[in-house]
């Protein structure tokens, strides 16, 4: 069987960094002032991108699956954790704390369907304290955006297949 190394281009929609470069500078802002919070809060650098990553798988942005998972294994997160993640239910490889975050991801992603349950609020809560919550929140806002912004314009595009 041969191998090829082909790939597809997938064509920008929308460049948004032209035609909303305002918006987009607040994007970068908004971006920051959720990572500070995630600073101030002590929330695990790994913890961040698995949130981003599995935020995105479920949006369907490939850029910032791209990103989030080389930034992921750039701070130390393993390939195992990394593919696990969209099955992170099924496998033993994270912490009660961590699925904690993931199932809330999951549920603020899916907010149009879930609402955000009392009982998903309550779990997250259960592991995390009021600041840590808030600046889960904040991280879980932020993706999301930027997943509808990256889907929606397909402004940008993930990097260069590697085989």
């Amino acid at each position: 069987m041969t191998v090829t190394s082909e790939t597809t281009q997938i064509p920008v929609r929308l460049d948004i960094d032209t035609f909303a470069a305002d918006f987009i500078r607040a994007m970068v802002h908004l971006d920051r002032a959720a990572t500070r919070e995630l600073d101030k809060a002590g929330i695990d650098p790994r913890l961040r991108e698995l949130i981003r990553i599995r935020a995105s798988q479920l949006n369907g942005c490939a850029y910032c699956i791209d990103m989030h998972t080389k930034d992921a294994r750039a701070i130390g997160e393993t390939e195992q954790r990394i593919y696990g993640l969209a099955s992170w239910a099924e496998t033993p490889y994270f912490t009660a704390r961590e699925r904690a975050a993931l199932a809330f991801t999951e549920t603020v992603t899916r907010l149009a369907d879930t609402h955000v349950p009392d009982e998903a609020y309550r779990a997250v809560a259960a592991e995390f304290s009021p600041q840590e919550v808030g600046a889960l929140v904040s991280l879980i806002v932020t993706i999301n955006a930027w997943n509808a912004i990256g889907v929606s314009t397909r402004a940008w595009a993930p990097g260069p297949y590697q085989p």
